[in-house]
């Protein structure tokens, strides 16, 4: 069984600074609900068994969003609140999604909820029978990349600023990545021990804490790096544009 995880609790701070109204950017759209993120993520994960989606923001909105527009993933979804989308970081809802995962859960797939990527992509991520880290082709900017390095053993770290300012590596490394934040955990036991194992202060932090985890000591050749080509964020009303934008170029092809 393998399950889907999409984390959407954030407030979207500079996503909603363009609108007049208050909105969960994964459920934003134009012209039908079938545009939003959130149906792009299930659109592309169809032969998946289960998704797990986390909120926490508006998340009356998404509920309703869900009964009422995603009415053909329904039977599939489990809706779960994070009562701390406020005051925590990112990595608590990727926490709460792990330890509500069914005992025959196999591999998790974890997914941003503001991503946009093609169905291409996402297949390799399916089908790669290892543990799964993805990057994109989009340069490295403190402001908004998820940094993924390489050290001298191979291992893989993370590094991300809270403050969009700036990244320091403090070691000696042999490759520098933009995450595309897209992963594959092909051992859910040993994922759920990593889970246990983290800090009260890990806990409060990014969903980093729990992947860079998880991923520094496995061997390097049980782990797929796989590069996604076509890949958006949209931290931006004019990002999810640009989204809209390119479904609707490629829709008929």
């Amino acid at each position: 069984m393998t399950t889907l995880i999409i984390t959407v609790a954030g407030s979207a701070t500079r996503f909603n600074k363009d609108l007049d109204r208050e909105v969960l950017k994964c459920i934003y759209y134009e012209e039908s609900p079938k545009y939003a993120l959130l149906y792009q993520l299930l659109d592309k994960a169809r032969d998946l068994d289960e998704y797990i989606i986390v909120g926490g923001y508006l998340f009356n909105q998404l509920e309703t969003f869900c009964n009422q527009e995603l009415q053909e993933f329904r039977h599939k979804i489990k809706l779960i609140y994070n009562e701390h989308f406020l005051d925590y970081g990112s990595g608590y809802s990727l926490l709460k999604a792990i330890d509500s995962l069914p005992p025959n859960t196999k591999n998790v797939i974890f997914v941003e909820g503001d991503l946009f990527y093609t169905e291409e992509d996402f297949t390799k991520i399916i089908e790669s029978k290892k543990n799964v880290v993805s990057i994109n082709k989009e340069p490295i900017y403190a402001n908004k990349a998820v940094v993924l390095y390489l050290d001298t053993q191979q291992h893989i770290h993370y590094l991300y600023d809270t403050a969009h300012k700036a990244l320091n590596i403090k070691e000696p490394f042999c490759a520098v990545f933009n995450s595309a934040q897209m992963w594959k955990f092909n051992d859910t036991n040993y994922l759920q021990r990593v889970r246990k194992r983290l800090t009260n202060e890990q806990e409060e932090g990014t969903n980093l804490e729990l992947i860079d985890a998880y991923f520094r000591d496995l061997e390097n050749g049980s782990i797929d790096i796989i590069p996604i080509e076509t890949w958006y964020n949209c931290n931006t009303v004019k990002d999810y544009h640009h989204v809209y934008k390119f479904i609707k170029a490629h829709e008929n092809n």
